[in-house]
């Protein structure tokens, strides 16, 4: 049995301790650590059936019994208490972003370099049925050479203008996640970004110096060249596609719905609406990338989210913000410039 030690009980971190407790075998959420323990942290505590809740993630790290954690903190403490894990010789699963700083994160690679610690970084929508099953088509050469990749992402309702305030941007907020995505369906790596941004979805974002709505083209260094189209609103639901078309065919992926029932009468055809949030979507690719980290663990292999898959989006991401900012297509090279991190582009 493997002891994990949450690091963080927000809405990411509940969402993986309730995962553990009911589709991850082999393991089990230990300790919590939380850096307010109100009474609602406390309760959710209590009916997880954990009696170790601390207010000192050091707790956990010096525990022995502990094999592994879940950084589920704040971004800006993501890379610190990684290092301070790994140092403690305890395993590490990450949410994404591991920094919004690539020094920071180079910094963690650094402090990797020397250890038999397993770091996986948690991009969820790898672990997605749908998502898989594309990348499966994609390796086993059914649509041939890739050409175009399309990918489409809008959340149902944009969050609140105080979480943006401090998300890093929406590109390394929302959109880091369909840059890795373009990265997994492609097994390539983009080159190149051209972004352009708007904010019509809430004004107040843009008061905040962000944007709510855009479209990222990218060229990749197989040839291919990818699409992302972003909102932080769409009111029909957690809107989540993609389309990889290639020189012996497409394969596309649409959303999931609570049916699959189409209705057709005089009024017209009409179908289930796309399932509106994000943990009814993604749950069990949840549940997924922690059974693959266990497995990692357990059978001493790669976990299937490394840290380089950290840092790539990140440095597509600021391409990206340079992009918009710039107004002028930018070379993710012009944001990775040492051997390091040329290494990795």
């Amino acid at each position: 049995m493997i002891n994990i030690g949450l690091i963080g009980a927000g809405r990411i971190g509940k969402v993986h301790g309730e995962s553990i407790s009911k589709y991850v075998k082999g393991a089990r959420i230990k300790s919590i650590y939380n850096f307010i323990l109100d009474d609602e942290t406390l309760a959710w505590a209590k009916e997880m059936g954990i009696d170790e809740v601390y207010d000192d993630y050091n707790k956990i790290l010096n525990d022995k019994e502990i094999d592994a954690v879940l950084i589920c903190t704040s971004t800006d403490t993501h890379s610190p208490i990684s290092i301070e894990a790994i140092r403690a010789g305890k395993h590490v699963f990450c949410e994404k972003p591991i920094d919004h700083d690539i020094e920071k994160i180079k910094d963690v690679m650094k402090e990797l370099e020397n250890s038999n610690v397993k770091f996986q970084v948690g991009f969820n929508r790898r672990f997605d049925h749908n998502f898989m099953a594309a990348r499966e088509a994609v390796q086993s050469g059914k649509i041939g050479d890739i050409n175009i990749i399309k990918i489409t992402s809008r959340d149902p309702e944009a969050p609140p203008v105080s979480y943006v305030k401090v998300s890093g941007g929406m590109f390394l907020d929302m959109t880091i996640h369909d840059f890795d995505m373009v990265r997994f369906l492609s097994g390539s790596e983009v080159e190149e970004v051209y972004a352009m941004g708007a904010v019509l979805v809430n004004e107040e974002i843009g008061n905040a110096g962000d944007i709510d709505t855009a479209i990222i083209t990218m060229k990749l260094a197989n040839g291919a060249l990818a699409v992302i189209d972003n909102s932080r609103e769409a009111c029909y639901g957690y809107d989540q596609r993609a389309e990889v078309f290639g020189s012996k065919g497409c394969v596309q992926v649409g959303n999931d719905t609570n049916s699959t029932a189409i209705i057709s009468n005089k009024d017209g055809v009409t179908g289930e609406k796309p399932l509106y949030f994000f943990l009814q979507r993604y749950m069990m690719a949840y549940a997924n990338e922690i059974n693959q980290f266990v497995n990692a663990i357990v059978n001493d292999t790669e976990v299937p989210v490394n840290v380089v898959d950290g840092l790539s989006p990140v440095l597509i991401g600021l391409a990206a913000q340079k992009s918009l900012k710039e107004q002028r297509p930018v070379k993710t090279s012009e944001i990775s410039v040492d051997e390091v991190e040329k290494s990795l582009i």
